[in-house]
């Protein structure tokens, strides 16, 4: 029998991400070599590649970048997803997210498919047979303006970013920008402003609030304005310059920025599995 510790096997399950009965396994097979049992691991990963592709990756983290471009700065928010959250918080996939966004940002990639033909894509499915699980980068954000802020949050102490928001600003607007961040975190407006907001999407709204209006025997004369008055809610809860601030709800975003002096030019959010 393989001579080996649990120590060992401690080792190259965080050198890995692989499962213990799959480390042990290897071990054995390499008669306690552990170089040898993280080959056997990364051999046997890869010819399971095929089997993990039905499999659902919903843990991961959030990893960003930020740095000087032609609109002044420029942010890149990638999501990397893993099976489960004990290979989200082992280094080596903590490390694979740095790589997944510098590949993002480098190749100039806006679709996950697109990194697959770059050294990265090589990185990522190496990592995957390493680790025993499906790895995948789910999808990638950016946003540019004068400046650029980030605010990475911990659902959990023990896991990396799970939420990840980016927040273009101008140059003024750059003082609050961190607080709108941590605000767009809790709140998740869907756009920056009403205009943003599809017309479809719009139109949707309002024939929703004229027939609820009417089902619920408005008097035809009030009916536009309690439509009106319905659509602005609904601008209220899905778009970030017209939200109540988190810390002062008496306040929009809109109105924290311009007290400011600034503008509120972009951003992107995105939560792991969501």
């Amino acid at each position: 029998m393989a001579n080996y510790t649990a120590a060992d096997i401690k080792e190259i399950r965080e050198a890995t991400g692989a499962g213990m009965l799959d480390v042990k396994k290897a071990l054995d097979e390499a008669d306690g070599d552990k170089a040898k049992a993280v080959e056997v691991i990364r051999v046997k990963g890869l010819k399971g590649i095929a089997k993990r592709e039905g499999r659902t990756a919903s843990e991961g983290l959030i990893a960003f970048d930020i740095r000087d471009s032609e609109q002044g700065r420029t942010g890149t928010l990638v999501e990397l997803n893993s099976e489960t959250d004990f290979v989200a918080k082992n280094d080596k996939f903590v490390a694979l997210g740095d790589e997944a966004v510098a590949a993002a940002v480098e190749s100039g990639a806006t679709e996950p498919e697109q990194l697959a033909d770059t050294p990265f894509g090589e990185a990522l499915t190496n990592a995957g047979a390493s680790m025993g699980e499906k790895i995948l980068v789910r999808r990638i954000g950016r946003v540019s303006g004068e400046a650029v802020t980030e605010y990475m949050h911990r659902t959990n102490k023990d896991l990396p970013p799970q939420v990840g928001v980016l927040v273009a600003t101008d140059t003024a607007g750059a003082e609050v920008a961190r607080d709108i961040a941590m605000h767009i975190a809790a709140f998740t407006p869907a756009y920056l402003s009403r205009d943003e907001v599809p017309a479809d999407i719009v139109e949707n709204e309002r024939r929703i609030a004229q027939e609820t209006a009417e089902n619920e025997g408005k008097p035809e004369k009030a009916i536009p304005k309690i439509v009106e008055g319905r659509l602005n809610g609904y601008f209220k809860e899905n778009c970030l310059l017209d939200q109540a601030f988190a810390k002062d709800p008496k306040k929009t975003v809109g109105q924290i920025a311009e007290e400011a002096g600034g503008t509120v030019t972009g951003f992107v959010r995105f939560r792991v599995g969501s």
